[in-house]
């Protein structure tokens, strides 16, 4: 069974950072790609970063140069470094792996606010 556990998320102020770390266990994570996604209320899901079992990555355009996806196959885990946060950042950040299914985590909230 595989399974997801986000941590990382909270509240910060506009221009500060956050990490969100997103373990897996239950599958082949080196195989896996990882992809972040978040959504904030009343407004569609959005994928924001991904990052395939290559370390190939790729960025919505409203996060480029702000966030940076990472992964450590070693602890099954993938990473959301986020910079300069503004409040339209202010969602539900989810974690998913792929790996024949998209398996995905619980959620975790991202406030950015004065």
């Amino acid at each position: 069974q595989v399974q997801l556990v986000e941590s990382g998320g909270g509240l910060v102020q506009p221009g500060g950072s956050l990490r969100l770390s997103c373990a897996a266990s239950g599958v082949v994570f080196a195989l896996a790609n990882g992809r972040w996604y978040r959504q904030a209320p009343g407004k569609p899901r959005e994928l924001v970063a991904s990052i395939t079992s290559t370390y190939t990555t790729n960025y919505a355009d409203s996060v480029k140069g702000r966030f940076t996806i990472s992964r450590d196959n070693g602890r099954k885990t993938v990473y959301l470094q986020m910079n300069s946060l503004k409040p339209e950042d202010t969602a539900v950040y989810y974690c998913t792996v792929l790996r024949g299914n998209e398996y995905w985590g619980q959620g975790t909230q991202v406030t950015v606010s004065s």
